[in-house]
């Protein structure tokens, strides 16, 4: 009898103990999800005044969005969000969640900001896998390559020199890495494509 009833006792006591630490756990992940979704608007909004001048808009980037329907040229088979740029409730410009697909370690996700004018603001790479001390110097926090695509358009620099050095292009490449960068100029160079074929509708939004 004193056997079972410890072992009632120690039951009820582990049953209160799981209830008391699934109500913890619980509440950490409620309170630990606004502070991460929080963490990411802010770096968000970070991203988005490094690549497109404050001039430029006065609405909330974050918030005033759109998804694009898949295109090659985005480099994706899935819809690609935009942040819609507004001054005084005119599209003043664009980001694009855009993707390189053909990098040596596989896709670079990227921001491409654009103005209404077809001219580039800024670019950001957001997301890769490419090879510690060659490739990922596609990042702004390893190198400034990923800087010289602001105020480059269609026209400037010319088609012909829309390309890394190695292939004839304006760019630069990397000792030993040129397929990443490659890939990232020619996904800008397309953005910039998209952006120009799409212009009436884009700026519609």
């Amino acid at each position: 009898m004193e056997l079972l009833s410890s072992i009632r006792r120690n039951s009820i006591g582990l049953g209160i103990f799981a209830v008391f630490t699934a109500g913890l756990i619980a509440l950490t992940q409620l309170y630990t999800k606004k502070t991460i979704e929080n963490n990411i608007i802010a770096a968000q909004v970070a991203a988005f005044n490094e690549i497109l001048p404050a001039q430029l808009y006065d609405n909330d980037l974050t918030q005033d969005s759109a998804l694009l329907e898949p295109d090659d040229l985005l480099g994706s088979k899935e819809p690609v969000k935009i942040h819609i740029a507004r001054k005084q409730g005119d599209v003043s410009g664009i980001i694009f969640e855009t993707i390189a697909p053909s990098g040596y370690n596989g896709n670079l996700y990227l921001l491409v900001a654009i103005d209404k004018n077809g001219t580039v603001t800024g670019s950001r790479v957001i997301s890769h896998k490419e090879t510690p001390g060659l490739g990922d110097k596609v990042d702004l926090k390893k190198s400034n390559w990923i800087l010289s695509f602001a105020n480059t358009s269609l026209s400037n620099p010319l088609e012909k020199d829309w390309g890394v050095k190695k292939d004839g292009g304006q760019f630069d490449q990397f000792t030993g890495a040129t397929i990443t960068p490659r890939a990232v100029v020619r996904a800008v160079k397309n953005t910039l494509i998209y952006f120009e074929q799409n212009k009436a509708s884009l700026l519609a939004q």
